[in-house]
């Protein structure tokens, strides 16, 4: 099993077919249900046990069937290699299927672009790749035949290192308008990380960076993705560089052919944060809300937002988490019916992660945690962003614990 797949992304759209079908997990799990606070149900809906993945630290997508899509960092039979799954539902469970294995490790989730295909980021590739790829993923032409079928994969850029950027990490590519896609890299250009568009090109995708951080007053190291204005303006985060070296909110505007960036807050790493690993979301009004993983008042991050008035930004703490540096929210928030949702990685009850929620009310917010993780079955560690469906249903993972130690996917039940 050492040599499954090694080199499995380097050919555009490759078909894998059954070549691994004795690696077949295609599992209906019973849906194990306990009563959270405030009257939530959570359940787990998979638990990963390592030869079918381990450590899933992005969040999920949903396609208009109810199938679940995410990724796992690493596992795969003891491998490192990381791997795209989906859950579907059947009957009163879940059935767990394989996408495809990669050769290297996933950190960001897969996305629907508007063509209907999957796709994503890896931040290494053990087979001449190391400093990571974009790529995407579709249901393979043939019929399938075997117990397991992977997805077609083509690798559609192999980031350099260089000015194009590198390492690729936790953010989930966007789409314009037209269908170009945007991305951050945390590494590359002048060593500080780039934003970059992918626009297709001959049939195939090219790449260019849209701007290169500097590790000064401009943000470095952008850990997460980027979201659009009305606009076409792309905003996002640095967690490193600013006035302070604790990280920024930036714009990156389009002026005159290029782009120009503009730093709209300056974390201090005192009460307002710091190491925003999130990304960025807005509501109705235009206001932007994101959070830090470190720092605030309790020292475990927080939830803050900018309005923008009279051209500038004003920063507000929304909510001050207890815990550890770097313990606050990873994943970007969510907003639904103008309430924020989200999970820290270990604050929380228990130290290990939990799932929150903040409502507006009455000018303010109140703070619920909709479920604090035990560490146990339930898992630990959560650094996804979480998913609604229509119905209300709330859906993500935790990247360690269950049963086997090595991750969960959940579902939380108004």
């Amino acid at each position: 099993m050492a040599k499954l797949r090694q080199f499995g992304i380097l050919t555009p759209g490759l078909s894998v077919g059954a070549t691994t079908a004795a690696l077949a997990l295609a599992i209906v799990l019973t849906v194990v249900t306990t009563e959270a606070a405030h009257a939530q149900s959570f359940q787990l809906l998979y638990t990963f046990s390592g030869g079918d993945g381990a450590h899933p630290i992005a969040g999920l997508t949903m396609d208009r069937g109810g199938k679940l899509y995410g990724t796992v960092r690493t596992g795969h039979s003891g491998s490192n290699w990381g791997g795209a799954y989906q859950l579907r539902p059947a009957g009163s469970g879940w059935v767990f299927d394989d996408l495809y294995i990669f050769d290297g490790t996933l950190l960001g989730g897969v996305v629907f672009g508007p063509d209907g295909v999957l796709y994503g980021t890896s931040p290494n590739n053990i087979a001449g790749h190391p400093y990571g790829y974009v790529y995407n993923l579709r249901p393979g032409v043939s019929a399938c035949k075997t117990a397991l079928c992977f997805w077609d994969v083509t690798l559609l850029y192999a980031f350099s290192g260089g000015a194009d950027g590198g390492t690729p990490l936790y953010g989930d590519l966007i789409f314009d308008q037209s269908g170009n896609m945007y991305g951050t890299a945390s590494l590359g250009g002048s060593g500080n990380g780039v934003v970059y568009e992918m626009t297709r090109s001959g049939g195939g995708w090219s790449q260019q960076p849209l701007y290169a951080f500097s590790g000064g007053p401009d943000g470095a190291s952008p850990y997460n993705g980027l979201v659009f204005d009305n606009a076409g303006n792309l905003y996002g985060t640095t967690t490193q560089g600013g006035a302070s070296g604790n990280g920024t909110v930036f714009e990156l505007s389009p002026s005159g052919g290029g782009w120009t960036e503009t730093v709209i807050y300056s974390f201090q790493g005192g009460n307002d944060g710091s190491y925003p690993t999130a990304g960025l979301i807005f509501d109705q009004s235009g206001n932007l809300y994101g959070a830090t993983a470190s720092g605030g008042t309790g020292g475990g991050g927080t939830v803050f937002e900018l309005s923008a008035s009279g051209g500038s930004w004003t920063h507000s703490v929304l909510y001050n988490f207890t815990g550890s540096a770097q313990c606050g929210p990873w994943g970007t928030l969510v907003m639904q019916a103008g309430n924020l949702y989200g999970t820290t990685m270990c604050d929380g009850a228990n130290n290990v992660g939990n799932v929150f929620e903040l409502m507006s009310s009455g000018g303010g917010w109140t703070y619920n945690s909709l479920w604090d993780f035990t560490g146990g079955n339930d898992g630990k560690n959560p650094y996804c962003s979480v998913l609604f469906d229509a119905a209300g249903n709330l859906y993500g993972t935790a990247s360690n614990g269950g049963s086997h130690g090595v991750g969960v996917v959940w579902e939380i039940t108004p």
